[in-house]
């Protein structure tokens, strides 16, 4: 099964330009069981050594139909030929973006409200992450630091408490 949206998008578009590989840049990457919100995530390819380097508007349009039939995990719109000045703005203010996550965790032990309080108070903290097994196809094996900047809990029972977390755009849950 395929486990990212570049795999999904570049299998089409080395096809259509005969080209020998390609370098992905994105705006975050995805895997396709995460859900993006909004109008999606900007991406861009750089195409190695293609074959063919013009497409017309509705030869564009096509590819583009093509990419969307592919799949059920992800839709491309406005697919179009752009410049290094636009990646290099597509890429501008990455390290001060953030992601959210909510989690619904269970805990053997008994808990009580003060127990998951004390994570209220904890601000950017700071994580060593290795990049995760799930993304090595794609990724060098690094140790990356990521920060958690803050964190909300919600008590639920004694065995359940919901956790809010605002992180650094690039920290993986586990």
């Amino acid at each position: 099964m395929e486990s990212s949206v570049e795999e999904l998008i570049t299998e089409h578009l080395i096809a259509t330009f005969k080209a020998d590989s390609f370098n992905f840049s994105s705006s975050g990457r995805e895997d396709v069981d995460v859900r993006t919100l909004g109008n999606g995530r900007p991406f861009a390819i750089e195409l190695v050594n293609p074959r063919r380097v013009h497409l017309t508007a509705e030869e564009m349009k096509a590819l583009q139909q093509t990419i969307n039939n592919s799949s059920d995990k992800v839709q491309v719109r406005d697919l179009q030929i752009v410049t290094r000045e636009a990646i290099g703005h597509m890429k501008e203010g990455e390290e001060g973006k953030t992601k959210s996550y909510s989690a619904l965790i269970w805990t053997e032990k008994e808990i009580r409200s003060e127990d998951v309080a004390v994570l209220d108070s904890m601000k950017e903290l700071k994580l060593d992450q290795k990049t995760p097994l799930r993304v090595l196809h794609r990724r060098p094996l690094a140790v990356r630091v990521r920060v958690i900047h803050t964190m909300q809990s919600e008590y639920i029972d004694e065995h359940h408490f919901r956790l809010q977390l605002k992180t650094q755009a690039g920290t993986y849950p586990s």
